[in-house]
């Protein structure tokens, strides 16, 4: 990838990797040396994981995190990397719309050409003011911040396809009035239930991919713009962390570790010139 010099440019390349049927792929980080793995792994732009961030942090998921810590966090990764990067900033670190506007414009300060900003079913109309309040934040500053919002009907009650769709598709049109970017939801009845959503709506889709979920190109094939990790691979590897420790305190053995990063490989991604 060549040099990009201004977060000007960063924005406007993010902005057009967002092609349905052709998805942006996004293996979310949490901290700087993830991001440098992520980068070096190939990745187009780094995502964060507001959960991993927070984990990483010292506090549990679900707005535990100042204002402060998470621009701080934010600041690292967009030094570690050259590549793109969109911020997970949760509900947007504030109780007002007034707030999430200050927290965008912080953001964009600490390098970030993205964000998600989820709704955790809040009334549409108070959501439509803080995406609103986004908007007009990032647009005062002149670039064009991608705003995914995150519509999370994953929190419905169990009601079938007919009632995901009914309510995402109401949210989604709401915010797209407002001023969001794209739409992503974390879990759906199915691809079918997924390409209904692409076909409804005007703005690139976003879906989460974890275990079990459907492949990448089955979501491509679905129409999707953008596909991400989430928390998901934060979790392996604290998964990892656990179970190795585990084996070596009750069995004295290390097999779990085999086929780790190799020392040398890693120790380089902090000794060369960045990944681009």
């Amino acid at each position: 990838m060549p040099p990009m010099t201004t977060l000007l440019d960063k924005a406007r390349l993010f902005r057009s990797w967002h092609v349905p049927g052709d998805p942006l792929i996004l293996p979310n980080a949490w901290d700087a040396a993830s991001a440098r793995v992520v980068a070096s792994a190939g990745a187009a732009a780094v995502a964060t994981t507001s959960a991993g961030v927070a984990w990483s942090l010292g506090h549990g998921d679900g707005d535990q995190l100042s204002r402060e810590q998470a621009l701080g966090a934010i600041s690292r990764i967009t030094a570690a990397v050259d590549q793109p990067v969109t911020a997970d900033i949760e509900r947007g670190y504030a109780t007002d719309p007034a707030g999430v506007g200050e927290t965008v414009r912080g953001v964009l300060a600490a390098g970030a050409v993205g964000i998600n900003l989820e709704d955790t079913l809040r009334p549409v109309a108070e959501q439509v003011a803080r995406i609103a309040a986004a908007r007009k934040a990032a647009d005062e500053t002149g670039v064009p911040l991608f705003i995914n919002a995150r519509i999370d009907t994953h929190r419905l009650p169990p009601g079938g396809r007919a009632a995901w769709l009914d309510e995402t598709l109401s949210r989604a049109g709401a915010y797209a009035t407002a001023g969001a970017d794209g739409i992503f939801v974390l879990s759906a009845p199915d691809t079918l239930a997924i390409s209904t959503l692409v076909e409804s709506i005007p703005l690139p889709v976003n879906v989460l991919a974890c275990p079990g979920s459907p492949s990448v190109s089955e979501l491509a094939d679905a129409g999707v713009a953008r596909v991400s990790a989430g928390s998901s691979i934060a979790e392996a590897a604290y998964a990892l962390a656990r179970r190795a420790a585990h084996e070596l305190l009750t069995e004295g053995t290390t097999t779990t570790l085999e086929g780790g990063y190799e020392y040398a490989a890693l120790n380089a991604l902090f000794l060369d010139e960045r990944p681009r």
